[in-house]
């Protein structure tokens, strides 16, 4: 029985609009998050390369115009990949179907994996262009993500989307519309869990505390793909605990399988974000034990400074 929730705080998706000449222009939330979160990993980026000290003994593997420029890689990396992601790993019937309904990004449907794919891409083939240090490029990329996944997430929240299943916790939220009030079962209104404001905390806010202490405090920078592993596990883990917790993909929850699992057996499986972060994590580990390890050889270990 429910006893006690949370009225969703219904602000809208827009921050304005305005019409010209019969043509409505607005700033999305969601927008605005992909805008801010860019500048934030921005500023972080620049902030690293200006600390020497932070890096292996060969310095920061991009200066301050190599950034502006791999900023535009990744917009356009973190775009196709992410709207082909959505796409290919969830909806891929109605969209070969309808092609042309791919490039209506406006109407939204972005996977984070598929942005996740489409950024190693951008960066992969900038450093081969630039000559850059891949590993150390992926690292301070790896910093400056967590800000634009928190704004991200916040701004699906807001976007009344991607919301959690029925609970009574009592912070448990009640989601406008017909959709999220369909709860089998529930009599009354249906609250939910904000598994939105769960991927915010632990995704962007947690994950990115412990890169930039890991990074300014413990000298992680100056051991090549170890960050960059610290932020596969911690995605890949956070993304898979909230899964528990999130409204089942529509196109694989049926009668036989309630939990929407892509991948089961029997009452067992995997949903689609668990699946596409069982790579991330696995990959994350090794990268972590193989930076580890190599710093730990002597002709990686950086030499003492004398003051």
């Amino acid at each position: 029985m429910l006893t006690a929730a949370i009225q969703f705080p219904d602000i809208g998706t827009d921050l304005f609009s305005i019409e010209i000449g019969g043509f409505t222009f607005a700033l999305r939330w969601y927008a605005l998050a992909y805008i801010v979160g860019i500048l934030i990993g921005w500023r972080i980026c620049l902030a690293a390369v200006r600390r020497p000290a932070l890096w292996p003994s060969a310095g920061p593997p991009l200066d301050r115009l190599q950034i502006e420029n791999l900023l535009t890689w990744i917009i356009l990396g973190v775009i196709i990949g992410g709207r082909l992601g959505f796409v290919l790993f969830y909806q891929p019937d109605y969209y070969m179907a309808n092609p042309l309904e791919i490039l209506k990004v406006w109407q939204g449907g972005m996977s984070f994996h598929g942005g996740f794919a489409g950024v190693v891409v951008a960066s992969l083939i900038f450093c081969l262009r630039q000559n850059a240090p891949m590993l150390s490029t992926a690292d301070l990329l790896a910093i400056a993500t967590p800000p634009g996944l928190f704004l991200g997430r916040l701004a699906n929240f807001t976007n009344n989307e991607l919301w959690g299943r029925p609970t009574e916790v009592p912070w448990a939220v009640i989601f406008p519309g017909e959709a999220a009030q369909a709860c089998a079962g529930v009599v009354g209104l249906c609250a939910r869990h904000p598994s939105q404001l769960y991927e915010a905390l632990l995704e962007g806010l947690l994950l990115g505390t412990l890169l930039l202490y890991l990074a300014w405090r413990r000298g992680w920078l100056r051991m090549p793909g170890a960050l960059t592993g610290v932020f596969l596990t911690g995605y890949g883990l956070a993304r898979s605990f909230v899964e528990l917790f999130r409204q089942p993909d529509m196109q694989f929850a049926t009668a036989e399988n309630p939990i929407g699992h892509a991948l089961h057996f029997g009452d067992w499986g995997l949903t689609m974000g668990q699946l596409l972060s069982a790579p991330m994590i696995l990959t994350g580990l090794a990268l972590v034990l193989y930076s580890l390890r190599r710093s730990a050889s002597p002709a990686n270990r950086r030499p003492n400074t004398v003051a």
